[in-house]
């Protein structure tokens, strides 16, 4: 059920924040979209959504949704957060600025940080529309993660009922810490799964070069992504010989002997700090 308290979306005409802001509206929201660019305000409030100055609707609201890229967190948290009112919350959509302390935050606000899971690979999906929905927040059911960064548990349990809200259709909300948090992401899911894909995608590539059709190597590689994670996560079957001998060999080839040192807390602080531009 929509809280009847405002909100104040920073960052509304961004990815993110229209994705945010289809589902806020879906849900009954009163919330005001802050928008730095005239081209993007128009295109709000062509959609029914009322634009402003990010200064004054964040100091109007009750809610601050933080709906802006890692990098941006950093400069903006210090400019608008000095500005929220006492007791109000605020929602940050990646673990990033507020793990590496770079999140400006106030004792007097209660701070949450959330982000989505994304819907499952191997998800029960009935309709095309749930199948085509990869992101999430649209058709497809996914799960999402969530942590008080600070303040108030009872600010905590009302900011989780707009978190799922904007990443609905949401199946578990998973409450975890911020640290735990960005072992998730950046540590697991990028520097090593996004990474591992981008390889992946760079396979598929080298043999095309080298000479295999197109349409056969597309066809074979992503069956066989899709056969060894099923092996591995849904314990479908199990590996052959030869393919253990060749799994092997290929992290001998491919992995350093270190690799699992991405989630020291140290490795985890060098990412973020790259990532946020610091």
């Amino acid at each position: 059920m929509a809280t009847n308290k405002l909100i104040a979306l920073v960052g509304a005409g961004g990815k993110m924040g229209t994705r945010v802001s289809v589902n806020l509206k879906k849900y009954g929201y009163d919330f005001i979209g802050c928008e730095s660019d005239e081209e993007k305000k128009k295109a709000l409030e062509a959609r029914g959504i009322k634009a402003m100055e990010t200064g004054e609707a964040v100091g109007m609201a009750e809610i601050v949704i933080f709906a802006l890229p890692d990098a941006l967190i950093p400069k903006l948290s210090a400019l608008f957060v000095p500005k929220m009112k006492p007791g109000s919350i605020g929602i940050i959509l990646d673990p990033a600025a507020a793990y590496a302390k770079e999140l400006t935050m106030r004792d007097d606000c209660t701070f949450v940080v959330t982000h989505p899971c994304h819907p499952a690979l191997f998800g029960d999906f009935k309709t095309k529309e749930e199948q085509d929905d990869m992101f999430g927040g649209i058709a497809a059911e996914q799960d999402i993660v969530i942590a008080l960064a600070q303040g108030d548990e009872k600010l905590f349990t009302e900011a989780e009922s707009v978190c799922r809200d904007m990443f609905s259709p949401v199946g578990t909300c998973h409450r975890i810490t911020v640290e735990q948090m960005a072992m998730l992401e950046p540590a697991a899911a990028e520097v090593v799964i996004a990474a591992m894909a981008t390889v992946m995608k760079e396979a598929l590539d080298e043999v095309v070069a080298r000479g295999v059709p197109e349409a056969a190597a597309r066809a074979f590689l992503l069956g066989h992504t899709r056969i060894p994670l099923a092996i591995v996560f849904k314990q479908s079957n199990p590996f052959s010989d030869a393919a253990l001998k060749a799994i092997e060999f290929g992290r001998k080839r491919i992995l350093r002997d270190d690799w699992k040192s991405v989630f020291e807390k140290d490795a985890i602080n060098e990412a973020l700090h790259y990532m946020l531009g610091l």
